[in-house]
């Protein structure tokens, strides 16, 4: 199981010998046994992560499927939410110039996670909807042990007022607050998963859990109408597909991340980059052509609007640098060489990546954004709402109903038509999820390494301000040679990304889940 430090926890099932990993991945595991299909499986590991680590995602937030069928076709659901219908235009008015959590009702956007779930299942479930929520239906009623971090960070995002979501969540009914080791149980959201499960969607949309839900928001000073819920339609595109020597890659396209993941990937594939390029003085101009890449991937978030409600810059991939003479291999620039509009990082989100025995497979990232989302608590129905409409801020001038935000989620599969493997893979943390996951493929597929190694390489991740963060673990050599080189740099005491993968080479199947959060893979 992926992820057991601060917010982030997933599942990878892959079909293989050896099981291991905690009871999410278990049951998981088991509905690929059962004859499920990938989505099946990763629907109910989702639900799973939902209770586990409710600050990472749920019902209440939305999700990017990647979507491999057995014949090869690829195809993206996007249910990341949308501005809803009465939104305040001053909204983005609020937004902070440095990173900080934002809560509050007026951030919430319509949940989209549910509708996902309805849409991948009725086009490649096997299984009976029902049957992917039993398994965290009984987790939630007996509940799971309190753990420190859910605590903690209970705690230091709560607000002192009734609408703190932490008091009914990890207090007992007499109002005394939950230990650490406790047990925590979701019993409302239990009902609710458990109406969902009968009923379907619709339950969730236009039924009588949409009008708990908007009773709860309304009551907490929230938007959100009862028309927003109905009215909430999924995504339902083709792949961008990316050539990467070998591999194709299919990623999502705007406003998902995809965009920048490929603009990376296709600029740093023209410096013909090998083993070699990580040795010697070639490792700082390998590293510094890629931050500087970066740099200029940045600039790209601006044009990264939803496409139904335009954007400055239509383009199909692969994006990449048209002068290359823009990257120097001896200097760094301002800003102003880069054209980046600073924007407000951020850091969240869960993701997932499945492998089925028949080639089919799965790669999802699901967000309620950042820690507790809108930290808002619906009692009558024990959901955690979202504060997605802060993935907005320093990236547009004004936002409209029904538009997606822009995002840093590049849920991937990469496919090789030679040799017939697949890579399985994406990643959260948010502004960090892009970088970590860019240097990953290109560890694995161009440096050399395995996959393992090419996920617990050391990161460097280029802020919205250009500043070089670096784990603190990297070549310590190569992080003065770029700060003599004039860029800024900072070394972080905790990195956030995390990148979940799976590659299929021959018959040989390897799951590594990120060691940053102590993931494990499970499978059969």
């Amino acid at each position: 199981f992926s992820g057991f430090l601060f917010w982030e926890r997933c599942c990878r099932l892959v079909p293989r010998r050896s099981r291991m990993g905690c009871d999410c991945c278990r049951d998981q595991s088991d509905i690929l046994k059962l004859g499920g299909s990938a989505v099946d499986s990763a629907i109910a590991a989702l639900l799973c992560t939902s209770v586990i680590h409710p600050q990472s995602m749920g019902v209440g937030g939305g999700s990017i499927f990647t979507i491999r069928d057995a014949s090869g076709k690829v195809q993206i659901i996007n249910a990341r939410e949308t501005v809803p219908k009465n939104f305040n235009p001053e909204l983005l008015k609020k937004c902070t110039q440095s990173f900080q959590s934002l809560p509050g009702t007026e951030w919430i956007g319509v949940p989209g996670e549910v509708r996902a779930y309805e849409e991948v299942h009725r086009q490649y479930g096997k299984l009976p909807w029902a049957s992917l929520f039993q398994p965290t239906i009984k987790m939630a009623r007996e509940g799971i042990p309190l753990s420190g971090l859910i605590r903690t960070h209970s705690f230091v995002t709560q607000k002192p007022n009734k609408n703190c979501w932490c008091l009914p969540l990890v207090s007992h009914k007499n109002g005394k607050l939950l230990k650490e080791g406790d047990t925590l149980r979701f019993e409302k959201l239990a009902d609710t998963l458990e109406v969902i499960a009968e009923k379907g969607a619709d339950a969730f949309y236009t039924g009588e859990i949409a009008r708990s839900l908007i009773s709860d928001i309304k009551d907490a000073g929230g938007i959100l109408s009862l028309e927003d819920l109905n009215s909430f339609e999924v995504s339902v595109t083709s792949a961008w597909k990316v050539p990467l020597g070998d591999f194709d890659m299919y990623i999502p396209p705007p406003p998902a991340g995809g965009a920048t993941l490929s603009f990376i990937l296709n600029t740093m594939r023209g410096y013909n980059l090998s083993s070699e390029s990580l040795r010697g003085k070639q490792k700082t101009l390998t590293f510094h052509r890629y931050v500087e890449t970066c740099k200029f991937a940045n600039s790209l978030k601006k044009f990264l609007r939803d496409p139904r409600f335009g954007s400055e810059r239509k383009q199909d991939p692969p994006f990449t640098i048209s002068d290359w003479a823009l990257i120097s291999s001896s200097q760094t620039y301002g800003p102003q060489h880069y054209n980046v509009t600073p924007y407000l990082d951020s850091w969240g989100t869960t993701h997932l990546s499945v492998l089925a025995e028949d080639g089919s497979a799965v790669s999802v990232t699901s967000t309620i954004n950042h820690i507790f989302g809108s930290r808002l608590y619906s009692p009558k129905t024990g959901i955690l709402l979202n504060n997605e409409l802060s993935d907005f801020c320093g990236k547009v001038d004004q936002i409209q109903a029904g538009e997606r935000p822009p995002s840093s989620m590049s849920p991937a599969i990469l496919f090789s038509r030679s040799k017939k493997d697949t890579i399985v893979i994406g990643g959260s943390g948010g502004s960090m999820i892009t970088t970590a996951l860019a240097l990953t493929i290109m560890n694995h597929l161009w440096f050399g390494k395995s996959l393992e190694e090419a996920i617990s390489a050391p990161v460097v991740f280029v802020d919205s301000k250009n500043a070089l963060n670096f784990e603190p673990n990297f070549d310590m050599e190569v992080v003065q040679n770029l700060k003599d080189l004039g860029h800024t740099v900072e070394v972080r005491k905790t990195f956030f990304n995390v990148i979940n993968g799976i590659s299929k080479e021959g018959s040989c199947i390897h799951a590594v889940s990120d060691a940053r959060k102590l993931g494990k893979s499970a499978g059969y």
